[in-house]
């Protein structure tokens, strides 16, 4: 019998694994779905990317989910003439709006949305938090600030206004045509950076009339302040710890992510936990104990997914980042108090048929020993409600469509199978007995516990469930 991994894995693509030699290393490693960057490279590369992915799902077989995530509104300073500047603690630095090359007292920052936010007493956070200072003065098209923590400011170096709810919009220029261009490719998830409110998520579902599943990246205190609201707009969350490790205290964060995976597990929405989780990888065949531990929690806690970045997009290592966090999940699941954790939140059910339904499933499951729950499913909905009660047994999601199999690789418990439609229903039990079979989730005599939605065919419909006994 196999043994089933429970949580995702999410594996960046870039210089070092963009091609199929390189993608089905990693995919037999245990990658479940691919990131593409697109604050790199150019559509003809993506394209090719995307086209490998597909080539290796074919040859092994099995759904192979991708994720597009759009480069948002990154804020900047611009160019500096001697290529750096060297900030010292106490001394004053202006930013101007303009483009005019800067120096050790000034440089350029071409967002005017910036200096619209800007009051006395801001703080702004330059190069992922390297240099801090603070505003003392400003106007409309410049900021008087005094350096607080110097360094060596580069060109084009990342600028952050922590607390700060910026007048723009989370889709760029770029973003739309990337947008376009995914959804031209059939991506299957669409990550929205730097999301700040409800309303950003609605402008982009508007744009991509629910081709493609829409997940919101945390990575702004403002969209902190209406998290239910944004989660409630998203198909899916991404806890993007980088810049939010830089707009809200580093102590802080541990906090947030554990409140933020509660929630997504509350409204059914799948969560990604993301960022530097194996970032020694990048250099090192082996991680920090720290790094594993961090991994482990966001298992324990019961997130969807874990993401891989810089390990397998530009790393030494990427197969061995995938091999190590694979090795990580399926201790931390083979740990005998992983489901007292696991289940020490467990979010109530819905008063819906369909809730009723799973919640009776995955207790059956438990009382019953059983060897997976098999939901059938033309949306995917069965299967997301399936992994909101984190059951104790595997879930086998049985869908005609390749599309929603390519999703569902992203959910908590699911492995997503294509299989011909079926009128009646006794055909879907036969069918789900022959796949539970050669996919080594059942052994003769043990059994499944199935939910289906009557009539068969009808989207959203789940209100049945069976106890299946496999001979």
């Amino acid at each position: 019998m196999r043994h089933h991994r429970y949580t995702k894995i999410l594996a960046t693509l870039g210089p070092a694994t963009a091609n199929p030699t390189a993608i089905a290393e990693l995919a037999e490693a245990g990658a479940d779905l691919f990131r593409i960057n697109f604050s790199h490279g150019s559509h003809e590369t993506h394209a090719a990317t995307i086209d490998a992915i597909r080539t290796v799902e074919r040859d092994l077989g099995r759904p192979l989910g991708v994720l597009g995530d759009l480069q948002g509104p990154k804020l900047r300073v611009g160019r500096l003439a001697a290529g750096s500047a060297s900030l010292t603690p106490g001394a004053d630095f202006r930013l101007e709006l303009g483009d005019e090359a800067g120096d050790e007292s000034r440089a350029p920052l071409a967002h005017p949305e910036i200096f619209a936010a800007l009051q006395p007493g801001v703080d702004l956070l330059l190069d992922d938090g390297r240099i801090h200072l603070t505003v003392t003065e400003c106007g409309p098209d410049y900021a008087q600030t005094r350096v607080v923590i110097g360094g060596t400011l580069s060109d084009r170096k990342g600028v952050n206004l922590p607390g700060a709810a910026l007048p723009i919009s989370a889709l760029t220029e770029k973003d739309r045509a990337d947008l376009a261009f995914a959804l031209e490719m059939g991506v299957d998830w669409l990550a929205l950076s730097f999301v700040q409110r409800p309303e950003d998520l609605m402008e982009a579902r508007a744009l991509t009339d629910r081709r493609v599943g829409l997940m919101a990246k945390l990575e702004k205190p403002s969209a902190l302040d209406q998290l239910e609201a944004v989660i409630a707009q998203a198909d899916a969350v991404m806890v993007a710890r980088g810049d939010l490790g830089v707009e809200i205290p580093p102590e802080d964060v541990p906090v947030v992510q554990s409140g933020i995976i509660d929630l997504c597990r509350g409204a059914g929405k799948p969560v990604v936990v993301a960022t530097q989780m194996l970032d020694s990888m990048v250099r090192a065949p082996r991680p920090t104990r720290a790094e594993a531990s961090d991994v482990a929690t966001a298992v324990y806690q019961g997130a969807d997914a874990v993401m891989l970045s810089a390990e397998t997009a530009v790393g030494d290592y990427p197969v061995a980042a995938v091999q190590m966090m694979d090795r990580i999940i399926e201790r931390v699941q083979r740990d005998p108090r992983y489901r007292l954790v696991l289940d020490a939140y467990t979010p109530p059910p819905r008063r819906t048929d369909a809730d009723v339904i799973t919640t009776a499933a995955r207790q059956m499951a438990e009382t019953l020993d059983a060897s997976a729950i098999v939901t059938y499913t033309y949306s995917g909905s069965t299967a997301f409600r399936a992994a909101r009660r984190r059951p104790p047994a595997p879930i086998l999601a049985l869908t005609p469509t390749l599309e929603i199999a390519r999703r569902l690789m992203l959910v908590w418990g699911v492995t997503a199978k294509v299989v011909l439609h079926r009128d009646r229903f006794e055909e879907m039990v036969r069918i789900a007995i022959e796949v539970a079979k050669t996919d080594g989730f059942v052994a003769p005599g043990g059994c499944l516990v199935m939910t289906v939605g009557l009539p068969l065919g009808s989207p959203g419909t789940t209100n049945g469930v069976r106890i299946v006994h496999v001979p």
